[in-house]
């Protein structure tokens, strides 16, 4: 091959290589704008809409869904909020920071809870948030109470002969304790806490419902209701679902044929977790064989929350 066919090939080659990258480059800027277009936070909406946004599974102090309400209140773009309610509770903490960002919304604009199939304890707890309450005939809500939980593995110890010295500054320094039965100081110390936040939780629910604070006592023994139950209680104000959501709104001012628009977490909108190993999987239904959806589907997730806990659970008996 002479020196002119070699100097024509390389610089073919060269062409080649840049038109390839330039496609590759082009394809990647073409899916980062699809992404934006598609996948676009909706604060970056400028049509009025309805904001929704779902709450679901334990309850903990969630930062980004403090941030993403507190972005609905100031949209101007938002005309309203739904709070879809899907949860058994969670920490008492977490359930005050969330309710007081959404009481934050309904400073600006009308707030429905939309309870769904449970909205008990803390769920019932942010549910009292929204201007009005709206639940399906057979939802399951209240479940008012607080609750301390502690475990005891003394016993097995004891069975595997390991033994556990301590030395405290005081006696009520890491009570209780999950290795000793605590002495009665330490179950009065979080009895009180227990009773504090309770008291906390029924002054709420009075003031959120209008009602007598010796009415909700005698709801808040930890029952829960159906809808059709509540309603009767005057826990929550209608039963329904997305017409009678519309019929609230309307009332306020809020135009009825708006679009209701998700505002959803970020890793939510990502598309790419479709394509991940899990994506797929749950994407076909099997999500349930998932070996680490495992600890989440055996309520592993309630054993490791921090603090006062205001969550419903059903026991086996």
């Amino acid at each position: 091959m002479d020196q002119m066919a070699i100097a024509d090939r390389r610089q073919l080659r060269r062409k080649l290589t840049f038109w390839r990258v330039a496609v590759v480059l082009l394809l990647v800027a073409g899916c980062v704008a699809i992404y934006r277009f598609a996948f676009s936070a909706p604060t970056q909406s400028m049509r009025p809409h309805i904001a929704r946004v779902e709450i679901s599974g334990i309850i903990q102090d969630d930062t980004e869904l403090l941030e993403r309400l507190q972005k609905i209140a100031d949209s101007d773009s938002a005309k309203g909020l739904i709070v879809s309610i899907s949860s058994p509770g969670g920490t008492t903490y977490g359930g005050e920071r969330i309710f007081k960002a959404i009481r934050a919304v309904a400073e600006k604009k009308p707030v429905v809870s939309d309870v769904r199939t449970l909205a008990a304890s803390a769920g019932y707890m942010i549910a009292t948030a929204g201007d009005t309450i709206i639940a399906g005939d057979t939802s399951i809500t209240g479940s008012i109470g607080v609750i301390f939980q502690y475990p005891q593995v003394g016993p097995l110890l004891d069975k595997l002969g390991v033994s556990l010295q301590e030395i405290k500054s005081s006696p009520m320094k890491a009570e209780p304790s999950p290795f000793h039965e605590p002495p009665e100081e330490a179950k009065t110390m979080i009895r009180n806490m227990v009773m504090d936040s309770y008291g906390w939780f029924v002054d709420l629910v009075a003031d959120r419902r209008k009602l007598p604070r010796e009415d909700v006592l005698k709801l808040a023994d930890g029952s829960i209701f159906t809808g059709r139950q509540a309603v009767a209680a005057k826990l929550i104000d209608t039963l329904g679902g997305e017409k009678e959501i519309r019929g609230y709104f309307e009332t306020r001012n809020v135009a009825k044929d708006l679009p209701i628009v998700e505002w959803t977490a970020p890793s939510k909108r990502s598309p790419f977790g479709l394509f991940s190993l899990a994506g797929i999987v749950k994407l076909l239904g099997y999500d349930e064989f998932l070996p680490f959806d495992a600890p989440r589907q055996l309520g592993a997730d309630k054993l490791f929350l921090d603090g006062l806990v205001s969550v419903w659970q059903v026991r086996d008996r």
